[in-house]
């Protein structure tokens, strides 16, 4: 599982470079209690910027997802 500065991090770069800028609140519930995969921690993203993950932009979607892995491989390392 992601440390609390390591969500903080990812949910940064996710902001930056994607545009998914989450509210205080949601970003505050990730670090607290993130999600323990990649699967997971994507969706959680996705439904905190109000969006569907199922209905999501299929090329969107595989960006913030690759950017969540590397997050977690990193952590794996």
């Amino acid at each position: 599982m992601l440390s609390a500065r390591e969500v903080r991090s990812l949910l940064s770069k996710l902001c930056i470079d994607l545009g998914f800028c989450l509210s205080a609140d949601s970003q505050a519930h990730l670090e607290e209690s993130p999600p323990s995969d990649i699967a997971g921690f994507t969706e959680a993203v996705f439904r905190a910027e109000g969006l569907d993950p199922s209905t999501a932009d299929r090329q969107l979607y595989r960006q913030v997802r690759a950017v969540v892995a590397d997050a977690f491989g990193r952590r794996s390392v």
